[in-house]
């Protein structure tokens, strides 16, 4: 299996050919939020078409998903100073972006205001046009980058140290004195002192929100640069701003085969400021992690047809598209380097609470509250405190699964949530968003949200990464170790700028199973799927492996590596199997353990992400025997004649 990187959200507009992957279309009206009327182009018939199930096709009829990106690397792999770059050329083309009307006049404003040429910046607004994603702004060529700092390291400290002792001082004093001062210490120091614009430069640079709050005046940096409860300048429109966040919920839930009490799971939400809308959400056994963020986020930007159909829930969650900014708090998963280079990749602002400032975050916190009430009518509640809890007996009442407990809120915020009146907004949350949508008589509306055309590619952008070099046998993380043809072009590469290291390669993975792991292939610019060396060992959750490095270690274990592991996950495993029926925290375990439908059943992006294909699927062992890759239930994959079965050469 391999992702390619490709623009990743299309809009349809009057006149688009799309296909439903079965017939080509051309759109003639845009009727709903989520809907077209479209002609075919084979029979000439008009009908209606679910925008959700649609895929845009170019000049040449080749589906716009499937065409290469101009990307030349996965988005972690650009230094910081090529990133900002990057970043600088998309904040000098984004008031064009959005301006259908934009003309002559405007591009040289913008142009002379940045400091480039007009052509320059036409092009890099044809890049980005074209490619979808901001890191085709990264400039290829090397060398100095704006920003960089080329002071020695004396003359670095005696302007760090004067900015922060004179400057951002309760006494004011002016930039002049700055350089005064400087040029002082210099003098003491016997260095020659840097330009005085040098000086002033990093001075303007400081944010003027520290700038006044560093120099005595705390109250006018918090009225100009505080948000006031009960408003969120700039959520206009749908997406303009979205919260996230997470909770453990009020709720204790049961594993599906005794139907016995494991654990009360986490939720991360997110919600859309503007409307109201649940954009998405993931339910989960283990504590809030940087995948949390990334499973509910790619969820909130892509169509969820799929996962509706695929958790059985009747009606529509029309919410897809590109989301302007993401806030959210300071936990360590809001804070990671995949979070934050996902939304860079994909010009998405984050605005992180500031801490112990109560004005922000009120709109997902009071959805949490909503979704507690909720929570308090459902069999196993453990209300919101031991107060009102008194004289119920959570476990023995407790009686939803987890992915029963997933089908109910999600119910609930499609058929009820979303449908009911606002108290704020004074109309319904679905409404507030077919408004901003579609607009009205006197509003204009945004027109159809941008569709991704690859969600597990929005997915893989958010998730965790590493760097790894490729060796003869394969890569190996966490003493295990994976393997693919491949990777043969790589094996024992060394890096372009220093021959005398190994080339190190970025590497995604997904902690629910890590019996795969996704390699990014710098020749063909996509990802591809590598999977365990030994493809007979079982999935596993990171959460099983940390756990079993755990004890491994905790019993003495000096040479940890890939067989052992092994060996103890299948005792761990044969541990909870036994005890499951006794024991809380070995339901718990279990239930951690992927299946082979767990993907499917937890992707919340796509109802086929992460599954297993052919190769994966079946394996022949020595003896010729046939195994299961995925062990845990031998019969969950039907029986296939023999010449289907896939053979790794």
């Amino acid at each position: 299996m391999a992702t390619n990187i490709s623009k990743q959200f299309f809009t349809l507009d009057v006149g688009s050919e799309v296909s439903d992957g079965k017939k080509v279309y051309r759109v003639t009206h845009l009727i709903s939020v989520s809907s077209v009327l479209a002609t075919d182009l084979a029979t000439n018939e008009s009908c209606k078409l679910a925008i959700e199930t649609l895929k845009l096709i170019d000049r040449l009829g080749d589906d716009v998903g499937s065409l290469p990106s101009q990307a030349d690397k996965d988005i972690s792999g650009y230094t910081d100073e090529e990133w900002n770059e990057g970043q600088k050329r998309f904040q000098a083309i984004k008031p064009l972006i959005n301006s259908p009307l934009r003309t002559r006049a405007e591009v040289e404003r913008l142009a002379a205001l940045n400091g480039v040429h007009v052509g320059t910046l036409y092009r890099w607004l044809n890049d980005y046009t074209n490619a979808g994603h901001v890191s085709v702004l990264v400039p290829a060529k090397r060398g100095r980058k704006p920003g960089t700092r080329m002071l020695n390291e004396a003359l670095e400290a005696i302007l760090q140290s004067v900015i922060e002792d004179v400057y951002l001082h309760k006494q004011r004093r002016s930039p002049q004195e700055a350089i005064e001062e400087v040029q002082r210490r210099c003098r003491l120091a016997k260095i020659p002192p840097p330009h005085p614009n040098t000086v002033r430069n990093r001075i303007y640079r400081i944010p003027d929100s520290e700038r006044l709050r560093r120099r005595g005046q705390k109250e006018q940096a918090k009225n100009l640069y505080t948000a006031i409860r009960g408003s969120f300048p700039g959520a206009d429109h749908p997406f303009d701003f979205v919260e996230i966040d997470h909770t453990p919920a009020d709720i204790i839930t049961v594993d599906e085969v005794h139907r016995k009490p494991v654990a009360r799971p986490y939720i991360t939400l997110a919600a859309d400021v503007n409307t109201r809308m649940i954009a998405g959400l993931y339910l989960s056994y283990d504590p809030p992690s940087a995948a949390s963020v990334a499973l509910c986020l790619a969820q909130a930007m892509c169509p969820k047809r799929e996962y509706l159909a695929d958790l059985g829930v009747s009606g529509t969650w029309p919410v897809w598209g590109k989301i302007g900014t993401v806030h959210c708090d300071n936990a360590k998963e809001f804070r990671g380097s995949s979070l934050t280079r996902g939304c860079q990749e994909h010009g998405i602002n984050i605005a992180w609470r500031p801490v112990k400032v109560p004005n922000y975050g009120g709109h997902v916190e009071r959805l949490m509250n909503t979704l507690a009430r909720e929570l308090h009518k459902l069999p196993g509640t453990t209300f919101s405190n031991p107060r009102d809890r008194k004289g119920y007996d959570s476990m023995a009442e407790a009686t939803m699964t987890l992915k029963e407990l997933e089908r109910h809120l999600v119910d609930f915020f499609v058929n009820v949530y979303h449908q009911r009146v606002h108290s704020e907004l004074g109309m319904s949350p679905i409404r507030k968003w077919e408004l901003g949508i579609a607009g009205d008589g006197t509003r204009p509306g945004l027109g159809i949200m941008p569709i991704p055309h690859d969600p597990e590619r929005i997915l893989l952008d958010f998730m965790p990464f590493v760097e790894r070099t490729v060796q003869p046998y394969g890569i190996q993380i966490d003493e295990i170790t994976y393997y693919d043809p491949v990777l043969d072009p790589y094996i024992n590469a060394v890096d372009e700028n220093n021959r005398k290291l190994k080339r190190s390669f970025v590497v995604r993975r997904d902690p629910r199973d890590i019996s795969r792991i996704y390699f990014f292939d710098p020749v063909d610019k996509r990802y591809c799927m590598i999977p365990y060396r030994n493809v007979g060992y079982p999935s596993m959750s990171l959460y099983e492996l940390k756990e079993i490095r755990r004890k491994l270690l905790d019993e003495g274990h000096k040479d940890v590596n890939e067989h052992v592991i092994f060996e103890a996950l299948d005792r761990m495993r044969a541990r909870v199997a036994e005890s499951t029926q006794k024991s809380k925290s070995a339901r718990r375990n279990a239930e951690r353990a992927p299946r082979q439908t767990a993907a499917k059943r937890s992707s919340p992006v796509l109802a086929t992400a992460f599954t297993p294909d052919s190769n994966q699927i079946a394996a022949l062992k020595i003896d010729g025997s046939l195994t299961s890759v995925q062990p845990d239930d031998p019969f969950a994959e039907p029986i296939k004649p023999f010449d289907e079965l896939a053979v790794r050469r």
